[in-house]
């Protein structure tokens, strides 16, 4: 059975991002996985860092039950996420237990750093994969399997400066959107933040306007998730395109 690894950064970040995509690949036999770097420790204005974290926790395993993925522990703090060996080595020893055919993550730049040291990682440890002097936390043997890296749009469809960013394959979601929307409904706390920090008013209305957005990017398509594929080298072969190949009913070209 082949592996798919999202790995994003705080909990509800694959909601946003992934969810539907990988509804669409567990149905037709894929693994899931699921892992938020980050505690999601500062997401609050009215609790303590370690209860926060502690909801948080829950809220994603909840999450990841709906959406029938397999949940892997964070391991850092928001806004310490850092492009370091130890968080490194924690990325590369998720990967080689995973060895995931697919690894869904953010851009490579996005307007949130804890998003863009999250995508480094996960591009580094996914490099590092088969190297047998890399030292995984905790300890794991050397894959050298291929390994296709997807990144995801960023918010708005606009980078860190505002410039159009436009994807290069679309997932439509629209049949399993309102499945995407029951997972990202379990981050109450994460709503309740949003909403007080960034004037989101409502969650899940945000959601959807956003894969609405994303939609309109290709025909006929209700609700979508956009993805472009990572450079193969050193990764797959230079025509590997996974994604594309198991939803190819599913998915269009900008």
């Amino acid at each position: 059975m082949p592996a798919v690894l999202a790995l994003f950064a705080h909990p509800d970040d694959i909601e946003f991002r992934a969810a539907g995509t990988l509804l669409q690949l567990g149905e037709r036999g894929w693994d899931l996985h699921y892992c938020n770097v980050s505690r999601g420790n500062l997401g609050s204005s009215t609790m303590s860092s370690a209860r926060t974290a502690a909801v948080r926790r829950k809220e994603a395993q909840a999450a990841a039950k709906v959406l029938g993925a397999t949940w892997h522990p964070p391991f850092c703090d928001d806004l310490a996420i850092f492009y370091n060996a130890a968080n490194l080595a924690r990325v590369g020893a998720l990967i080689r237990e995973v060895r995931p055919t697919i690894l869904l993550t953010h851009p490579p730049v996005d307007y949130m750093e804890d998003h863009t040291e999250t995508c480094r990682l996960a591009v580094s440890g996914a490099f590092a994969r088969g190297m047998p002097n890399f030292r995984p936390r905790p300890a794991r043997p050397p894959w050298n399997g291929p390994v296709t890296i997807y990144h995801a749009t960023p918010h708005g469809l606009r980078g860190p400066l505002r410039e159009p960013v436009k994807p290069e394959l679309l997932v439509n979601t629209t049949s399993v959107h309102e499945q995407k929307l029951a997972a990202l409904a379990c981050h109450q706390s994460q709503q309740e933040w949003l909403d007080a920090s960034q004037g989101m008013n409502s969650y899940l209305a945000a959601a959807d306007e956003e894969s609405r957005t994303v939609a309109r990017l290709g025909k006929n398509l209700t609700h979508a998730e956009g993805w472009t594929r990572h450079s193969h080298l050193g990764f797959c072969g230079e025509a590997e395109d996974p994604l594309r190949e198991a939803l190819k009913s599913l998915t269009l070209p900008r």
